[in-house]
């Protein structure tokens, strides 16, 4: 009798540690593909994110170019006061200015 009476209380004494084990278990079954979801979260690139960089890159090309067109009307109206090499640098910006209006990012 006493012997069967002790295998209940072994059996509940074990649920704690069989209960660690599958819960262990479940965590390395798993482990693949939770990794593999981060790594793909990672490499991917949201909507937003392209949208956001997309607008970044939108306002940097007009920032340079609103530069570029201030350097001209310098050189402009330095040419207009008569110095050859600032019409020189003003035909150059103008150039720029094409350029860059031609490779507008969007």
């Amino acid at each position: 009798m006493k012997s069967s009476s002790l295998l209940p209380a072994l059996a509940l004494g074990m649920v704690p540690l069989v209960s660690g084990c599958i819960s262990t278990a479940a965590k390395v079954v798993t482990a693949p593909v939770r990794v593999t979801g981060k790594a793909v979260d990672m490499a991917t690139t949201s909507q937003s994110e392209a949208d956001e960089k997309r607008g970044r890159r939108m306002r940097e090309h007009e920032e340079e170019l609103g530069k570029a067109q201030r350097r001209y009307e310098k050189h402009m109206r330095q040419c207009d006061d008569g110095d050859e090499r600032a019409c020189l640098k003003a035909r150059d910006d103008n150039a720029d200015i094409q350029h860059m209006r031609a490779s507008t990012p969007y």
